[in-house]
């Protein structure tokens, strides 16, 4: 059963001079406002915490808030653990108990179990409210795309092949300190592996460097033959300890899964520097740890490790829309489904939309035009003629001004929301993320809106 929220003494009309707390204050009427939001997270945090035991756990609203400071204030656990005990409008804002402070473990097993879908659900909540406000319109939209990294390091393949020996030696060291111990054995190459890595990293010749990587490969078939028969060794393990069964049933899947990404890396790796062979991007590993990251190229830029985010948001600053992707599908294909979502939202395609220039293609300007938008506005023509897309040149030049807002949208999220990097762990973790940080981007937004208007 939810504890019941005990009204507090809100802090935000004791320092208006502050415009953090103003601002939160606003925030916290907005929340204040929509409370089935709070409704969304009870079910997912239903089952952390006993409420027959210990201390009582954090209440739904206290999660939702926490999460949302976190973004806001782009903060760690560790210093959002320390904000909500040190300041009063933090805890304010969080609606703590008194003598509550949650600690940084409590904090991030709540906020992590917060679901992707759930913010999303709260976003379009959102998203009502500003229209109910007449804080935002939906007759005209601005889309464009960009890239969260997911939290690696640069992938090379002398790296990946080091962390692939690192973690299966760890496993099997791991699987010896199970009793009765399993019966196989193994080596440990991983200073081997070190000392290759540094050579590759260091050699002047082509020639040195490829009999390093075949000293890789031969350490990785050794490294692949002690999994083999390390699994099957855990396969048959038997124990009267159950503890003992589950923890060696773990360590059989994670040396499985390693194993796999392991025999992948050393595919491409034989295929690449041994036979010059051109690897695609999409079979290529890029983590142990993070496998769902993908290889992003955006514009002959840099290569970037993560996955391509795409967003649409209305005059307001607002970001009305987001959809994270596997993948590195061109900006092109996604317009039309980008378009389609907006339908499904507000159920009407927009008025305008002004889209940057890698959305640009005849296909999707005639698409667009037979949805009835009236002003298709795309930053590069590639070939269209203004009077195709818009009514005249001083609409299009209008519309290529407001698209260029949302550039500055996208560098708020990166600056302020850490919509740069992602520091959540697999692709739930991802998503929950992104998810975040539109949300608290929102919110703000949404504050700053109201206050302006006040």
């Amino acid at each position: 059963m939810r504890q019941k929220r005990v009204k507090q003494f809100n802090i935000f009309h004791v320092m208006p001079s502050n415009p953090i707390a103003k601002e939160l204050g606003v925030i916290s009427e907005i929340l204040d406002a929509q409370p089935r939001v709070v409704d969304l997270v009870h079910g997912n945090i239903v089952g952390i915490k006993r409420s027959d035991t210990g201390r009582p756990g954090m209440k739904a609203e206290q999660t939702l808030r926490s999460a949302i400071l976190k973004q806001y204030r782009s903060l760690t656990y560790k210093e959002l653990a320390f904000h909500l005990e040190d300041s009063q409008s933090f805890r304010a804002f969080a609606r703590l108990d008194i003598n509550q402070y949650p600690s940084r473990s409590v904090l991030q097993e709540n906020i992590k179990a917060i679901s992707a879908s759930t913010w999303d659900v709260i976003h379009r909540v959102l998203i009502e409210y500003a229209l109910d406000q007449e804080l935002e319109k939906d007759r005209k939209i601005r889309i464009d795309s960009t890239a969260v990294e997911s939290n690696i390091h640069h992938p090379t393949y002398s790296k990946l092949f080091e962390d692939g020996v690192r973690v299966i030696t760890r496993l099997l060291i791991a699987g010896k300190e199970l009793k009765p111990m399993p019966e196989y054995s193994f080596a440990d190459h991983r200073r081997v592996v070190r000392k290759r890595v540094v050579t590759i990293l260091n050699a002047k010749k082509q020639k040195i460097r490829e009999k390093a990587y075949e000293d890789l490969l031969n350490v990785s078939v050794r490294i692949r033959g002690y999994a083999m028969y390390a699994i099957f060794a855990l396969k048959t393990f038997d124990s009267v300890d159950l503890m003992q069964w589950v923890r060696a049933r773990v360590l059989r899947e994670k040396l499985e899964q390693t194993l796999s990404i392991l025999e992948r890396v050393m595919d491409q790796t034989e295929r690449r520097i041994i036979r010059g062979e051109k690897v695609q991007a999409s079979e290529k590993i890029s983590s142990f740890f993070e496998c769902h990251t993908d290889i992003i190229v955006k514009g002959g830029r840099d290569t970037q490790f993560g996955h391509k985010v795409f967003l649409a948001g209305g005059d307001s600053g607002i970001i009305t829309d987001c959809v994270v992707v596997h993948g590195n599908p061109a900006d092109s294909q996604m317009f039309q489904p980008m378009i389609e979502r907006q339908k499904v939202l507000y159920g009407r395609v927009p008025r305008q939309t002004a889209a940057d220039g890698g959305f640009a293609s005849e296909d999707n300007l005639k698409w667009a035009k037979k949805e009835k938008i009236k002003d298709v506005m795309f930053a590069k023509r590639k070939g269209l003629s203004v009077l195709e897309m818009v009514k005249s040149n001083w609409v299009y030049k209008k519309l290529r001004n407001f698209r260029a807002g949302i550039e500055a949208n996208i560098s708020r999220l990166k600056r302020s929301f850490g919509f740069n990097r992602c520091n959540w762990t697999g692709w739930p973790g991802f998503r929950q993320y992104v998810w975040s940080a539109i949300v608290s981007y929102n919110l703000s937004v949404l504050a700053k809106l109201k206050m302006e208007l006040d």
